[in-house]
């Protein structure tokens, strides 16, 4: 029906990024407002919210809620426990991990931007391509990316995986490209531009550096 859907988040398709299997709850819906997904740990002990701190440029303030199972959460070097029913908040900055305690314990996260307008990235679509970026076959990933791209999808982190991976493969033109559509997307993506090591192998390109100059 128009209007409202339903689905139990086993219904959901599984991503696998060759990290923690997820359920991109977020694109399942066609949700535009906020970012939402779950995370799963299949076995006791597996790590379900890789380590990370949402420092700037990402910024993201995040609410996690244990759906099922039971985990152990790590947040800003303290450790706790947090059966289902548990929320988890954590402000940009701070690094936050959690693993699980109970086979398939299930971790929905909401994140969002404080003060600014949700930007979907579209990152959820590169997670099958992830492990051949993460294998080094750098321009099997990009093959596999730019098919993706097909249809010139709204998605600013979509485009810029796909350019870092044409850079790392040796294909400049196509990841300047890439880049510049995704910054046309989102001008936050600019911020990544300036540190980011999969992009050095173009750095010196004076159209990569024209994007730096905005």
């Amino acid at each position: 029906m128009d209007g409202y859907a339903v689905a139990h988040v086993d219904e959901i398709m599984e991503l696998d990024d060759g990290r923690a299997p997820m359920r991109p709850v977020r694109h399942h819906f066609g949700i535009t407002s906020f970012g939402v997904n779950a995370w799963v740990g299949r076995e006791v002990g597996a790590r379900i919210i890789n380590e990370h701190d949402e420092a700037p440029p990402d910024s993201h303030e995040e609410l996690y809620l244990v759906l099922r199972g039971r985990a152990s959460f790590e947040v800003g070097g303290e450790k706790f426990d947090a059966p289902a029913g548990t929320f988890v908040f954590v402000r940009p900055g701070v690094t936050r991990t959690a693993f699980g305690d109970e086979p398939d314990t299930t971790i929905v996260v909401v994140g969002g931007v404080p003060g600014k307008p949700y930007e979907p990235g579209g990152w959820e679509l590169f997670a099958p391509v992830r492990p051949l970026y993460e294998a080094g076959d750098y321009a099997q990933a990009a093959e596999r990316g730019r098919e993706l791209l097909a249809g010139d999808p709204p998605y600013a982190d979509l485009f810029y995986n796909v350019a870092c991976c044409e850079s790392l493969a040796g294909q400049k033109e196509q990841a300047i490209a890439h880049l510049r559509r995704a910054i046309e997307l989102s001008e936050r993506t600019r911020a990544y531009l300036e540190g980011d090591p999969d992009l050095d192998p173009i750095r010196e390109d004076p159209a990569f550096k024209e994007l730096l100059g905005g």
